[in-house]
């Protein structure tokens, strides 16, 4: 399994030790770093389940400079879903932390515990 995060975030601290507590087998990703292409976010998408403004962190001040909000400017369909992963792929601070891509082909967005317990029972 692949852990993506941010090091400065609590949230990954936190999944990373739970992670080491049960001793399970994982590669780290810091994704400010080792940025994901396009086609890696729509993958980790597919695995979510999820579309791209689900995993959008709108908070962030580069989500109010491209004022992500404006459903005109940024349609939440089809018609703009390419439009948000270029996005991510371009301001990886947008991606919702922390992410485990489980080796069952599945992900989750393990922002508690017990999502981190699920993906560690996905394998």
């Amino acid at each position: 399994m692949e852990i993506w995060i941010n090091p400065a975030c609590s949230k990954c601290r936190t999944a990373l030790g739970l992670l080491d507590a049960e001793g399970a087998e994982y590669t780290v990703r810091k994704y400010l770093e080792d940025v994901p292409t396009a086609d890696e976010i729509r993958d980790v998408l597919d695995r979510l389940g999820l579309e791209p403004w689900d995993i959008t962190r709108t908070q962030e001040q580069i989500a109010k400079d491209l004022v992500l909000k404006d459903r005109t400017e940024w349609p939440r369909d089809d018609s703009g879903r390419e439009k948000w992963i270029a996005a991510l792929a371009e301001h990886p601070k947008l991606i919702q932390r922390p992410i485990i891509t489980a080796d069952d082909g599945t992900a989750v967005i393990a922002r508690t515990d017990d999502a981190v317990r699920d993906a560690l029972t996905r394998g």
